[in-house]
């Protein structure tokens, strides 16, 4: 295979939604803009993602949408309110959306370690 040419796009997070700007990214991490984009290979871009602390949330998203984690033992199901986790670490919120509309597959962790936010 040829050497992937891999572009960077930086992305200003001020203003936008979660959903919206995860799929921007989402898309840039796979390579869908491509002309020559495979779903079985890589070949994505790097993103920049600044400012993510002045996100926009519609609704009541914030008092309502919970994260769920499950340790493994018997009723050991953590959750996390979305305004907890965004005081905690709102770099985690756009990680966590970004990673679930990528393909749960083993290309799936080498477009996340190319996603960077600042």
């Amino acid at each position: 295979m040829k050497n992937i040419e891999r572009k960077t796009h930086t992305i200003d997070a001020s203003g936008q939604t979660v959903g919206r700007l995860s799929t921007q990214i989402a898309q840039l991490l796979k390579g869908k803009h491509k002309p020559e984009y495979l779903p079985h290979l890589d070949l994505g871009d790097i993103v920049y993602v600044n400012n993510v602390d002045k996100l926009k949330f519609t609704g009541k998203k914030l008092q309502q949408k919970n994260y769920y984690r499950f340790t493994g033992y018997v009723g050991n199901l953590k959750t996390e309110k979305m305004s907890e986790l965004y005081q905690k670490n709102p770099k985690e919120l756009i990680r966590k959306a970004v990673r679930q509309m990528l393909p749960n597959n083993k290309l799936r962790n080498d477009m996340m370690k190319r996603l960077i936010i600042r």
